[in-house]
This record gives C-alpha cells, structure tokens and sequence, in this order.
C-alpha cells in the first residue's frame, strides 16, 4: 500500500535548468479536521532528474487548486506533459504540542560537539 496519492500535471511545461515553476494540477480536496497534507517529491523525478517539490503543506481549510512548486536543480531542462505524476500528496494527523520559551537548554553530546571534516575526509570533533 503506497503512502502517497499520485499528484498529476494539468498540462504539458518545461521547467528551465536552475529554475522553478508553478504547476497546475486542477484538482483540490477536502481533508478532514485534525490532518493536513503534504506535497512530496517523487524518488524517481528526483533521483534522475533533480526534480524537487517546494513548498508542500495543504491546510484543511484550504479548498483552492492544489498547485505543486517544482524544482529543477539539474543543468538541464526538463519536461513533463499532461497526465504526469508530478508529485505525492501524503495526509497526515497534525500533532500539535505546547511550546514554551526558556532561557537555556540543556547540554547534550551531540549539541555541544562540533565535527570538522579534514583533508583526507575523516571527522574530527573539536
């Protein structure tokens, strides 16, 4: 069972190489209280052709066109046409806790030590 749902192009485009374009998709949806959606990319658009999703989150009472913001980090154009998986909505339950502002944090292993890659590649904690 796939944790997305397929998110299509409306219509054919080129997204220019370093660039980013707003995708039509002509649908919108209706999610339930208490979830929100989340536009994701796909691994294969963005493994073979740097292709990535910006932005992403779709609010419940957002009921508008789902437009998906597409990325090309690759040196080449690339093109999609109408009808093409462009994209994955995944619902998800929101989990909202309290925050609070404090004036410190406790220290921890991780968040004190600081790694300095050196020439030959290895990690040295400072």
């Amino acid at each position: 069972m796939a944790a997305g749902h397929d998110i299509n192009a409306l219509k054919d485009g080129t997204i220019p190489a370093q660039r980013q374009m707003l995708v039509d998709t002509g649908i919108a949806i209706g999610l339930r209280r208490g979830t929100y959606g989340r536009l994701a990319a796909r691994s294969g658009m963005a493994s073979k052709h740097g292709i990535a999703v910006g932005g992403g989150v779709i609010d419940a009472d957002y009921t508008g066109e789902i437009k998906v913001i597409l990325r090309n980090h690759g040196n080449a154009s690339s093109e999609f046409k109408a009808g093409d998986r462009i994209a994955q909505l995944i619902v998800e339950k929101i989990q909202t806790h309290d925050a609070m502002e404090i004036d410190n944090l406790e220290n921890t292993e991780r968040g004190t030590l600081s790694q300095t890659v050196t020439k030959q590649g290895r990690v040295s904690h400072d």
